[in-house]
């Protein structure tokens, strides 16, 4: 399929990208995301969903029994080969200044180039 030319960067964009390629094998639900990006959900789902839709990410719901658990079931998000390789290929282009990165994020621009 190739690796397409991706969603646009916004520094949200890059938060999210950032926090799934730090290991990029790893599932990860939304709530954490969140967390690792340090954005709110209604900011996260919408950049799930584009980077599911450009081919970035898989995602799959777990199998749990709500009741069960006594929580809504979460759905997992992982990046797909060509999005390991989009992401990857997309930050390294991308030139948010450090200044701004590290007003927003403290330590996050510590791995930043």
């Amino acid at each position: 399929m190739g690796v397409s030319s991706g969603p646009r960067m916004t520094l949200p964009t890059q938060l999210v990208l950032r926090a799934l390629i730090a290991d990029p094998a790893r599932e990860m639900y939304g709530l954490e995301i969140g967390r690792a990006a340090e954005l709110a959900s209604g900011t996260i789902h919408p950049i799930l969903a584009r980077l599911e839709g450009c081919g970035w990410l898989e995602s799959r719901w777990e199998d749990l029994d709500p009741h069960d658990a006594g929580r809504p079931r979460r759905r997992y998000y992982r990046l797909t080969p060509d999005g390991i390789v989009g992401a990857a290929r997309a930050l390294d282009r991308v030139r948010t200044p450090r200044s701004l990165m590290s007003r927003l994020h403290p330590g996050l621009s510590d791995g930043l180039s």
